[in-house]
């Protein structure tokens, strides 16, 4: 499964005398991302490389470095932690000394790397949400069995005939729960999610 930040994280590393500092944060979109980025890029710095992921959309820039030594290394980092909802940023102000190609990919990627295997993490949970009807005399029995499922949330919206029921839950236990739901109410009720 894969794992977020639980909080924006930063780090300050001087190699060959130039300072590198990142920063990071969960984000949820690209606006964030954007937000993020325009907030913690300093316009003193030589260069703002940043990387970002949210499932399968990814972006990344080098600002100036030589292509492929900055933006691509931290989403490599990004992703060789397993890492989805994330947003880095790394600034470096140079310090004289030239690292070349190799040095730079380092520098960078491992700027990222060291910052998100210090950072604090969650696992991401993939949810699903489906939908029943249940008759007032069913209600309390199938919301007492239904959450002891782990994760799970329940809304509901009282109608004349009993409640309908909203089922958020993590993606595998649709099953498990759909067949709750069927046999505690003898088959009065079904709970169905979208394919």
């Amino acid at each position: 499964m894969p794992y977020t930040l639980l909080a924006p994280a930063d780090i300050v590393q001087d190699i060959k005398k130039s300072r590198f500092i990142g920063q990071a944060a969960p984000i949820a979109s690209e606006e964030e991302a954007r937000a993020f980025l325009a907030s913690f890029s300093d316009p003193a710095a030589n260069h703002n490389c940043w990387a970002w992921r949210i499932g399968q959309a990814y972006r990344f820039s080098d600002d100036g470095e030589p292509s492929g030594t900055a933006g691509k290394p931290i989403l490599q980092a990004i992703d060789g932690q397993d890492l989805d909802g994330v947003v880095v940023v790394v600034t470096r102000f140079f310090g004289g000394i030239l690292l070349g190609s190799g040095g730079l990919m380092r520098a960078y990627g491992g700027t990222a790397a060291q910052m998100l295997r210090q950072a604090e993490k969650r696992e991401i949970i993939p949810m699903v949400t489906g939908g029943c009807a249940v008759g007032f005399s069913d209600l309390a029995l199938v919301k007492a069995r239904l959450t002891a499922i782990p994760h799970l949330v329940l809304a509901e919206t009282f109608t004349a005939q009993g409640v309908d029921l909203t089922v958020t839950l993590s993606r595998g236990d649709e099953d498990q729960a759909a067949r709750l739901v069927r046999d505690l109410t003898s088959g009065r009720s079904s709970l169905d999610f979208p394919d």
